[in-house]
């Protein structure tokens, strides 16, 4: 294995591994970092055995160290070398980027692998192009897809987050909306070439990176679009939904978790919601609730904490919608995150169903 680059040269790259060589500074490692810069010295002959030995996790992970790595000078890869396996005696250095991270990986994975860890190393936070259309300011992304097939928007907004797909959908002209929702509601498995079509051009028009997604079933996506809506365009995509296809709406709303379900907790549920969200946000989700959830929410305090929301509530004056939204859609998002850590039970729909997150 030779490492050796002359002194007086700044920046070369090893043949074989295509390690950017240059005269980098010391500065102490991490033990992700000094494992990535061993496995780029070793270089993918000597390297090998070790990736063949890592599993999933742990090859994303050295991999994401690698292609951050920068320059690793002479010194701290002579006492690397002395740590990990004997002294090695070098006259340069070595740095990791992007590239050589993916001709290293190439070595001993095969392309689609290694095209899945890179998508993720790439790009801003490594978003891949799906992430990437959801940080797309809505009514630019609308701008785009209101020009495009129906089914070409559908297949676009079954891929990004609901939250997102919902304001897409929200600024869509009304009659190419509820087309879209329709199709979004029966849309089949995309054949490979169709989808590889629209995600080149997608790749071109916002300068991201391909994706690979799990197909959802339409209905479940659907209704965390609808959670997502505020509750004005929620009533106005239902309405219009409930005219064209009945049965899907009521599906939807089966599936849909809003405030008032959190009427439904158990008493020891709301107890452990209670002890997690932020007061200001009750008090204003409170403001907008209906006497019912009011007297289920008062009845699950104590007196004086009661007595104290209630001063808080009327304190506030006037309150726009939108805020209370805000307010409620983050105790029922804080409901699901100890639902799926376990902590809570949320029971939805007939008294004898309950459905754990």
């Amino acid at each position: 294995m030779a490492l050796t680059e002359p002194k007086n040269e700044i920046a070369k790259s090893d043949a074989r591994t295509g390690l950017v060589i240059d005269n980098g500074a010391h500065r102490e490692l991490s033990s992700d970092e000094k494992a990535a810069a061993l496995l780029l010295a070793l270089g993918p002959d000597f390297g090998r055995p070790i990736w063949e030995e890592l599993d999933e996790l742990e090859i994303r992970q050295l991999s994401r160290a690698m292609a951050r790595l920068g320059p690793i000078s002479q010194e701290m890869l002579d006492q690397l070398m002395a740590e990990f396996v004997m002294s090695v005696s070098t006259n340069g250095s070595m740095s990791g980027t992007s590239d050589s991270t993916e001709r290293l990986l190439l070595s001993f994975l095969p392309q689609d692998r290694v095209d899945q860890i890179m998508e993720e190393i790439r790009g801003p936070a490594g978003r891949n192009i799906w992430e990437k259309l959801s940080n797309v300011q809505e009514d630019i992304l609308a701008s785009y897809l209101k020009n495009e097939y129906p089914q070409t928007i559908a297949v676009v907004l079954t891929k990004i987050s609901p939250d997102h797909a919902s304001r897409v959908l929200a600024v869509l002209p009304q009659e190419i909306a509820m087309d879209v929702v329709q199709r979004m509601l029966s849309i089949d498995p995309v054949q490979k070439e169709i989808l590889e079509k629209i995600e080149a051009t997608l790749r071109t028009e916002f300068m991201s990176t391909l994706s690979h997604t799990q197909r959802r079933d339409s209905h479940e996506q659907m209704a965390d679009i609808f959670n997502a809506f505020d509750r004005q365009t929620e009533a106005r995509f239902m309405t219009s939904l409930e005219d064209i296809n009945r049965e899907s709406a009521e599906r939807i709303k089966s599936l849909m978790f809003t405030f008032d379900d959190l009427t439904r907790l158990l008493p020891a549920a709301i107890q452990t919601l209670l002890q997690h969200v932020d007061k200001k946000d009750l008090a204003m989700a409170l403001k907008g609730a209906s006497d019912e959830a009011k007297e289920f929410f008062y009845s699950n305090m104590s007196q004086r904490a009661s007595a104290l929301m209630r001063d808080d509530m009327e304190a506030m004056g006037a309150v726009r919608l939108k805020d209370v939204d805000d307010a409620q859609s983050r105790l029922v998002n804080t409901a699901k995150d100890l639902a799926a850590r376990g902590e809570i039970i949320i029971s939805k729909g007939k008294a004898d169903e309950e459905m754990i997150l």
